[in-house]
């Protein structure tokens, strides 16, 4: 298109009261307050202005308005098909619920609860209650407190044991987590004086004493679930700093962040400590999270000997960092299946043993299911993740569709618009689809999915 053609058209766009005044909008614009016919009448209008700036595209239409309302009126925060093949994928949204969990979510969201209401007394209560019983029982800890995520346990626990003193912790676990939050970071705003010991790749007992003064408030050590060191290595085992902190009279904080109740199955899955494993080598307070390898609801557990765990329960800053009700239910419920034994029912766990021959029938069966459809795909191993900071050396096989197109960015782009978002993941320059996160019921949207992206008339 020519510059000037361009600009022609760039300047007949219409005015947002020009477009409210078209009778054939007025009844779609009619349906909505007049902020939201505003609103959508300007992303109607951007969108025309940007295809003709990029594409030389037509102009300003009414359909541009009718999918503009559309788009304003779908929720931002939406169910997507998990087709990378990473279970714990932190940007979706990480471990999927239980069905017993959302029962559990259901049963208490609508009305009221008693959070913070003993029913036995008849008087206030603890919103820590429903779950610290069967904290206790599955850790082997004394108590319990629930926060809103890891990071803000560790935060409060540093914060209440060792504001104003000093943390001891090996250079080699001075950790970055998601987001770029950094473990130096968290215990500066904690109040807490970092002091590093060992080098980088080595740590030893002798490290730790050596940097005890009347100043040092506790040890901490940090589980490397987000990375690994192989090599000339050497970390102090739990045991050996526990024993230093009973020398010393100073609490040990073990922050396992991954938070694996049990040892977990799985083919390609490499060994992950336990909670119990901590509290039973003698840590004081161990921090972890509710919504990764546990495979509940977004959530800091901190678990630990009482008189710990009290100070922590009566810190300000637990109040800012508290949950609600629905954290608690459904971490409640999680923590039920853990109790009696139902692994198979946690989602998370349930994805992470499947059998690889188990997989690779199912991205058969999505395979056929595209070439019903005149999309041919081959189906191949590959090698997934787990996902949120846990097992970096993990390397779970698993099976994938692989869709050859011309341009495989624009089907996965195609995919992430669509109706029901498909997020899948390039390969070797090809569009993969990796089944180990889809059930048997998912398939059918996915070929569709692709189909209707492709331009298949049939999908």
């Amino acid at each position: 298109m020519e510059d000037n053609d361009k600009n022609v058209r760039l300047r007949a766009l219409p005015s947002v009261e020009a477009v409210l005044q078209r009778a054939s909008l007025g009844e779609a614009l009619g349906r909505v307050p007049r902020s939201r016919a505003v609103a959508a009448i300007r992303l109607a209008v951007d969108t025309a202005r940007t295809r003709l700036l990029e594409h030389g595209g037509p102009g300003f239409a009414d359909a541009d308005v009718h999918s503009a309302l559309a788009h304003l009126s779908q929720p931002r925060l939406r169910p997507v098909l998990n087709a990378t093949g990473v279970v714990l994928h932190t940007n979706l949204g990480r471990a999927p619920l239980s069905a017993h969990a959302l029962e559990r979510l259901q049963a208490v969201a609508g009305g009221y609860t008693n959070l913070e209401y003993d029913l036995e007394e008849g008087e206030r209560g603890s919103r820590y209650a429903p779950v610290v019983d069967v904290l206790r029982e599955l850790t082997g800890a004394e108590d319990a407190v629930v926060v809103n995520n890891c990071a803000g346990a560790v935060l409060l626990v540093l914060a209440a044991l060792g504001a104003g003193r000093e943390g001891v912790v090996s250079r080699g676990e001075l950790i970055e987590i998601g987001g770029g939050f950094r473990i130096p970071d968290v215990m500066r705003q904690s109040g807490v004086r970092l002091v590093e010991v060992g080098t980088t790749n080595r740590t030893r007992l002798d490290d730790y004493a050596g940097a005890l003064t009347p100043e040092t408030a506790l040890l901490v050590k940090v589980h490397r679930g987000n990375f690994a060191q192989v090599g000339f290595t050497s970390e102090v085992p739990v045991t050996e700093l526990s024993r230093l902190g009973q020398e010393r009279g100073l609490p040990v904080v073990v922050d396992l962040g991954t938070g694996a109740l049990v040892p977990l199955r799985g083919v390609g899955l490499t060994a992950e400590p336990t909670v119990s494993d901590a509290v039973e080598a003698g840590a004081d307070v161990v921090t972890f999270s509710g919504d990764k390898l546990l495979g509940g609801p977004q959530a800091g557990i901190i678990v630990g000997g009482a008189r710990w765990i009290e100070r922590v329960r009566s810190h300000p800053l637990n109040r800012a960092l508290r949950v609600d009700k629905l954290t608690v239910a459904a971490l409640e419920a999680t923590l039920e299946l853990y109790r009696d034994e139902r692994w198979d029912d946690i989602p998370a766990l349930r994805l992470l043993s499947q059998p690889p021959e188990l997989l690779r029938r199912r991205a058969m069966q999505l395979a056929s299911l595209l070439a019903s459809r005149g999309v041919a795909a081959s189906v191949e191993d590959v090698v997934g993740q787990v996902g949120g900071g846990a097992m970096p050396l993990a390397a779970p096989p698993s099976s994938a569709c692989c869709v050859d197109v011309e341009d495989p960015a624009d089907l996965l782009e195609g995919l992430r618009k669509s109706e029901t978002p498909v997020i899948g993941r390039l390969l070797d320059g090809r569009a993969v689809f990796d089944v180990r996160c889809l059930g048997e019921s998912q398939l059918e949207a996915v070929a569709a999915a692709i189909c209707a992206v492709l331009g298949d008339e049939s999908a």
